[in-house]
């Protein structure tokens, strides 16, 4: 495997859940660009928050240089042509400023009593999703279709993963991967499979952009910070729970690193998903919550970054849903931000 290429700076991006009242969405979009965000973000599950793509269009608007997109959407909750077209949209309206994270489907099919899609199933989307909003005439279900009013359109679809089957598709189709959760060791074997698999595939492993994300809290009361952001810990087991009973318990497939911690887990309660005081994630150890997340001063915040850069992260995207927001977007602005371009 090529040796991953450490980027000179690193991109920062603020995910924030579509909570009315939309406008304080958009006014902490605007305020971390000036901070010197690059990419902002939100969820998209659409019985739990409010409809993102509203709230990408005012987000846009109201920013100059801000790259929008969903951590992350799916296959199943919106028709791909309506999702090719209302990215399509954006970008005609903004100038190429949106990006496309998408998943197998969490919170927002399950919710319904849907399930994840399969990967097989994410891979057409991801492939008719781009073609159709740059432009390009692609085979729906047997029938040849394009979106003839795209001139120039750009989008790049990132794709979420954990396990080795969306690893291995990531480095073979995706642009970029998107890897929700920050441990040095997990992030490390992640990569490699994301890169092995570009290299594999003919592809040169540096086009995939790597993006981690993951709760960032800034303070010196540690044990505060662990218990806003333990439910991250628990919305990663339920990832970490599905390739548990695909791959099996011990399996070689996944390492024990991801796994051992989800054996305490009883249930989840997706009425309480992404947010802190979360009852279902009782289960996380202290441990995993400072190993996925990002706590402490400044200092310590730099110090793991510099680390995710060298194993060859282009962006951190801060998932911020505490009760210390606006604090960590300033915090972030001030001291991170500048201290890893």
């Amino acid at each position: 495997m090529l040796a991953p290429q450490a980027p000179l700076g690193m991109d920062f991006g603020l995910v924030l859940q579509t909570d009315p009242p939309a406008s304080a969405v958009v006014e902490r979009m605007r305020r971390a660009e000036q901070a010197g965000f690059r990419y902002g973000w939100t969820f998209d599950s659409c019985v739990l928050w409010q409809e993102p793509f509203v709230i990408h269009s005012q987000i846009l608007a109201r920013t100059e240089h801000l790259v929008v997109g969903p951590m992350v959407t799916n296959p199943s909750t919106r028709d791909w042509t309506v999702t090719a077209s209302t990215f399509a949209t954006l970008n005609e309206m903004f100038g190429n400023r949106t990006v496309c994270g998408i998943g197998r489907g969490d919170s927002a099919v399950r919710v319904t009593g849907g399930k994840p899609n399969t990967l097989a199933n994410l891979g057409r989307s991801m492939h008719v999703i781009k073609e159709l909003a740059e432009g390009r005439e692609v085979d729906v279900d047997g029938t040849p279709v394009r979106l003839p009013w795209v001139r120039d359109g750009r989008l790049p679809v990132w794709m979420a993963a954990y396990g080795p089957k969306a690893l291995e598709m990531v480095g073979r189709q995706a642009d970029g991967f998107i890897l929700q959760l920050a441990d040095l060791y997990l992030t490390e074997w992640m990569v490699k499979h994301v890169r092995d698999a570009a290299s594999r595939a003919g592809r040169d492993p540096d086009s995939v952009t790597i993006c981690v994300a993951a709760p960032a809290y800034v303070g010196d009361d540690v044990e505060h910070a662990r218990n806003q952001c333990r439910w991250f810990g628990g919305m990663v087991g339920n990832h970490v729970a599905d390739l548990v009973s695909r791959y099996g318990e011990g399996s070689d497939m996944v390492p024990l690193e991801l796994t051992e911690y989800i054996k305490g887990r009883d249930g989840y309660d997706y009425r309480h998903h992404g947010r802190s005081g979360n009852p279902s994630t009782d289960f996380v150890p202290d441990a995993i919550v400072d190993r996925f997340c990002l706590l402490g001063p400044v200092e310590a915040h730099v110090e793991k970054l510099r680390q995710l850069r060298e194993l060859g992260v282009h962006q951190f995207a801060v998932y911020d849903m505490h009760d210390a927001q606006d604090a960590t977007i300033e915090a972030y602005g001030r001291h991170v931000v500048p201290a890893m371009s």
